[in-house]
C-alpha cells in the first residue's frame, strides 16, 4: 500500500463517548445546544446540525467535557443503527450510544469521516458479540483499526467524495424549496383565494382510489420480473418523494394473475395500515401492496394537483384512521373528508403552472440517485486504496 499505514481509532484523535443527562436534573435541557441521539441520525444525510432534543447552558456546563466541536465524527454504536455515521456542522453532546472522534491535526475530517463510513460492514461485526443488543464500547472502537494514507492523500480522497456528497444535498436543498413554492401556491388557489361558489363535497370527488394486493409469495414464478412492486416501507423511505425504485419486483404473470393493479406514472400511493399517512409519487408505473392505496385523479392527467390536495388532507386522514390492532384508512375515510371542488378549468390551470416545478424534482431526484451511486462505486475503491490519486 506503499505510505499507507495501519492505525487504531484512538491514534487519529479524541475518542468521547456521549452521556445523558441525569432524570434528577430537569433543569440541564432547554434550547442552548443540540443532544444527538441515535433516532436523529434518520433526519441526516452527512450533516448533522440539529436534534430533536437540546440542552440547556446548566446541562451544557455539566457535561463540558462531552461537547464536541465542529467537523467531529459521530458514529452509532449500539442497536439496529449500529455504524451510523455523520459529522456535526455546530458544537453537539450526544448520549452513551454514540462514541465519537475528534481527529488530530494531521487527519483530516471528512477523510475519517468517509473512512467509518466504509467500515458500516466491519463496525457492525464488532457490535455483534453474540449479546441481545448489539454494541461497541469504547474500548473496543478505540482499537478498531483502518488504513490511512499521508494527508494530502486524504484531503484528495475526501475532496472527491464531499463534492459528490454536496451536490447531493444541495439538489435535496433545491427540491425542498421546490416542494415547499408547489406547497404554498396550492394553498395559495385552493385555500386563501377558494371561491365562494365552490360547492364542498367529497374528496372522492376529485380523486379516485385503487387497491393494491400482494402476488402469492410462494409462486416463484410471480416474483423478481420487472414491474416495481411497493410495500409500505418502499413508501415510508420516500415519503413526500418520488419513489424511483423498490426492493421487490414482480413479474407479467404476478401481476395478471393475482390482485395486484399497476398504477401508472406521477400516480400518488398512500400507507392505509399501520403507520398511516405516507405517501409519495411514482417515478414510473409500480404495482403495490393491499396495505396501500393507489390515488388518481377524477381529471385526466391532474396527477401533481391530487398529490398536492393528499398533502393537504393528510392530516385530517391520519386523525380519522381507526382499528383494533393497525391504524386504518379506508374508502370511508376518504368518502367523509369534505374539500372545496374548484372547476375542471381552474384546476387544469394550477397543474400546467405546477407541473413545471414537479418535472424539476423529479430530474432532480433521478441525477441524486445516479451520484449516489458513482459515490458509493468510488467510496470502496478510494478508501481501499484501489484506486490512487495523483497528488
Amino acid at each position: 500500500m506503499g505510505e499507507w499505514k495501519e492505525c487504531k481509532l484512538k491514534t487519529l484523535g479524541r475518542v468521547v463517548t456521549g452521556k445523558t443527562p441525569s432524570r434528577n436534573n430537569p433543569e440541564d435541557w432547554g434550547i442552548v445546544m443540540p443532544f444527538v441521539t441515535p433516532s436523529d441520525y434518520k433526519k441526516y444525510r452527512k450533516k448533522a446540525y440539529f436534534s430533536e432534543r437540546n440542552l440547556s447552558k446548566e446541562g451544557v456546563q455539566r457535561l463540558k467535557n462531552k461537547v464536541l466541536p465542529p467537523k467531529s465524527v459521530l458514529v452509532t454504536c449500539i442497536g439496529s443503527d449500529m455504524g451510523k455515521v455523520v459529522m456535526n456542522e455546530i458544537e453537539v453532546i450526544t448520549n452513551q450510544q454514540i462514541n465519537s472522534v475528534i481527529p488530530h491535526k494531521e487527519v483530516d475530517n471528512n477523510f475519517l469521516y468517509y473512512s467509518l463510513v466504509y467500515m458500516y460492514d466491519i463496525l457492525r461485526v464488532y457490535g455483534g458479540d453474540g449479546t441481545a443488543v448489539p454494541i461497541i464500547n469504547k474500548g473496543d472502537f478505540e482499537n478498531i483499526e483502518t488504513l490511512l494514507p499521508p494527508l494530502p492523500e486524504q484531503k484528495a480522497i475526501a475532496s472527491v467524495l464531499a463534492c459528490l456528497d454536496d451536490k447531493i444535498d444541495l439538489l435535496h436543498r433545491q427540491n425542498k424549496t421546490l416542494e415547499a413554492m408547489a406547497e404554498t401556491l396550492f394553498r395559495q388557489w385552493f385555500v386563501e383565494e377558494a371561491k365562494e361558489d365552490w360547492e364542498e363535497d367529497s374528496l372522492l370527488r376529485l380523486v379516485q382510489l385503487v387497491g393494491g394486493g400482494t402476488p402469492k409469495t410462494s409462486i416463484l414464478d410471480y416474483w423478481d420480473g420487472n414491474i416495481p412492486w411497493l410495500a409500505g416501507g418502499d413508501i415510508a423511505s420516500n415519503h413526500k418523494s418520488f419513489v424511483l425504485n423498490t426492493e421487490k419486483r414482480i413479474t407479467e404473470n404476478g401481476l395478471n394473475n393475482s390482485s395486484a393493479k399497476l398504477l401508472p406514472k406521477y400516480a400518488t400511493v398512500i400507507s392505509a395500515r399501520g403507520t398511516v399517512g405516507k405517501y409519495s409519487l411514482l417515478a414510473q408505473p409500480m404495482a403495490f401492496s393491499q396495505s396501500n392505496y393507489g390515488i388518481l385523479p377524477r381529471i385526466d392527467n391532474c396527477f401533481f394537483f391530487t398529490y398536492l390536495l393528499i398533502n393537504y388532507v393528510v392530516e385530517e386522514l391520519q386523525s380519522s384512521a381507526y382499528g383494533s390492532v393497525f391504524d386504518t384508512i379506508t374508502t370511508t375515510t376518504f368518502k367523509e373528508n369534505k374539500v372545496p371542488v374548484p372547476t375542471e378549468s381552474e384546476i387544469r390551470s394550477f397543474e400546467d403552472l405546477v407541473s413545471l416545478y414537479f418535472h424539476k424534482i423529479f430530474q432532480n431526484k433521478i441525477q441524486i440517485g445516479n451520484l449516489e451511486k458513482l459515490r458509493d462505486v468510488l467510496l470502496p475503491k478510494l478508501m481501499s486504496g484501489e484506486v490512487r490519486l495523483k497528488i
